[in-house]
């Protein structure tokens, strides 16, 4: 009865989409640099000689842990299989183009919260970070990562099948982002233009809840802060899809 639901079958084919993926994409050295090693680097060159103990900084190192990672594969799949030709294969295929996006960012979300939450359980203990609501720091990440996947599949939708192009456009997106979102400069330290930027980014309401989490000073409440990053993941994944289904015929 279930292969003949047509709901199963593409719920089937973007998982499959996701397992390939994850077979193909992930773990791979680009991967390695841009998603962990890169934000890594980015963290220590920014905190590296602070007087603040490192525990204290450890939402800002899992913000950018799980910004990275989210985001960090999704936007050249659909370029780098452009290319490739293969893309042409899976849209021949029975599953619909949403599902096949859908599949990529399941990808990206798994990736990114299974890469995060194992840096939270190590680094948690490790360095007495005092952890007060577990449960919100889990439903933050999970939120964060799926939200962050989705703004990849959102850049991938550039009717190009030149993989740098893609990186280009996103590390322009990216970067920008991580520096209004409170993780260098805290929220309430911003002069008035820089937080009413900063609260255009998810980022922003990524790093509020990981702070909360902790206990540490928080700028909105967790409310807030969980529902805007909904709102973000719809509006990326909604204007995603619709841009990848106005470029298609641009790519072949």
């Amino acid at each position: 009865m279930k292969e003949k639901n047509p709901l199963f079958r593409q719920l089937n084919g973007a998982w499959a989409v996701t397992l390939k993926d994850i077979n193909i994409y992930y773990l791979k050295a680009p991967v390695l640099i841009y998603g962990l090693i890169f934000p890594c680097f980015l963290f220590l060159a920014f905190f590296l000689g602070k007087s603040a103990p490192f525990a204290a900084l450890l939402p800002a190192v899992i913000a950018i842990a799980v910004f990275f990672a989210s985001s960090s594969v999704g936007p050249i799949i659909t370029p780098w299989e452009t290319r490739q030709r293969t893309l042409e294969r899976l849209i021949s295929c029975p599953v619909s183009l949403e599902f096949i996006l859908l599949g990529d960012m399941l990808a990206g979300f798994l990736f990114g919260l299974g890469v995060t939450l194992a840096l939270s359980l190590f680094s948690i203990p490790f360095l007495a970070a005092g952890l007060k609501s577990p449960l919100i720091l889990i439903v933050g990440i999970t939120l964060s990562s799926l939200c962050f996947s989705s703004l990849g599949i959102l850049l991938s939708s550039a009717a190009t099948d030149n993989p740098s192009n893609i990186m280009m456009l996103s590390n322009l997106v990216r970067l920008p982002l991580v520096f209004i979102s409170g993780i260098f400069i805290p929220f309430n330290k911003l002069p008035g233009l820089g937080r009413l930027i900063a609260r255009f980014s998810p980022l922003t309401y990524t790093v509020d809840i990981l702070r909360y989490s902790f206990h540490q000073q928080h700028q909105f409440s967790i409310s807030l802060s969980l529902g805007i990053l909904f709102i973000f993941t719809v509006i990326f994944l909604s204007l995603g899809m619709i841009l990848h289904k106005r470029n298609l015929s641009d790519r072949f």
